[in-house]
């Protein structure tokens, strides 16, 4: 087995806020050097600082929009240049939306499909080979029980989703002799600042009792009798990312509080 290199770099994409907050905030109470990439980047440097002074490790924050692959190329550059080389990729940005699909036209597509599908292929075809040169690299990413089983409101953005855990698979066989791990955590409801979004315009969509009684209806649907928070996610996510799962690769695991076990 390659030997863990120590004070790991680890960048996580989306990881201002939410899951991939949770999940770099854990990373570095281990020791490991954090970069966040995000969208909104005072969010990401802000964030990033709230980790130096937590933890005590190096960490930055840098915008980019990773459905831009020259974002991404110049992302990947200026870590490497800050950093040295990339050990731990964590895939966790997303855009979401709400719409029946018939409803939904091509530039509703394409946003989600930019975002949740090409983003992390970019941010993947540009950290993977240094990865693979040094052969040892951790790769998680973010899909959703969406993809697996299917939603309501959410097909196409379910459809991305489920174009990564294929792309994740397909790549896993393609490198696994280097010693590079890929896998995919699949998420529940879980309660991040993106969903209270999305809840927010159900609120205001469908009036403060059919609402309650819709929050009602998915805690029943959970038999742990709760929906997620990031916390619960993340943990999923840092122990793929660990020399723990060194001899997994290829896999989807759910954490879903039991709302689906297929």
């Amino acid at each position: 087995m390659t030997a863990l290199p120590t004070r790991r770099v680890a960048v996580i994409t989306g990881g201002g806020r939410g899951i991939g907050f949770a999940a770099a905030r854990m990373l570095a109470a281990q020791g490991d050097r954090i970069v966040l990439v995000d969208l909104d980047g005072e969010l990401a440097q802000a964030s990033a600082a709230r980790l130096a002074a937590e933890a005590g490790v190096e960490a930055a924050g840098l915008k980019a929009d990773i459905a831009a692959s020259a974002d991404v190329a110049c992302m990947a550059e200026v870590v490497l240049a800050q950093f040295g080389r990339i050990d731990v990729l964590i895939n966790s940005a997303a855009v979401l939306d709400d719409k029946l699909f018939l409803a939904s036209g091509p530039d509703d597509w394409r946003r989600i499909i930019d975002v949740c599908l090409h983003g992390p292929m970019h941010v993947l075809h540009a950290v993977l080979p240094g990865m693979v040169d040094r052969r040892y690299g951790r790769v998680v990413c973010m899909a959703s029980d969406a993809a697996r089983f299917g939603q309501a409101r959410l097909s196409y953005y379910a459809a991305a989703k489920a174009g990564v855990i294929a792309l994740v698979k397909s790549i896993a066989q393609e490198i696994g002799a280097s010693g590079v791990t890929l896998n995919v955590v699949s998420p529940g409801a879980t309660n991040t600042e993106l969903r209270q979004q999305r809840e927010a315009s159900l609120l205001k969509q469908m009036g403060e009792e059919k609402y309650k009684r819709r929050q009602q209806t998915v805690v029943r649907m959970y038999p742990l009798g709760r929906i997620g928070e990031p916390e619960d996610v993340a943990a999923a996510v840092v122990f793929l990312a660990s020399d723990q799962a060194a001899w997994i690769t290829g896999q989807v695991l759910s954490v879903n509080g039991g709302f689906a076990m297929p």
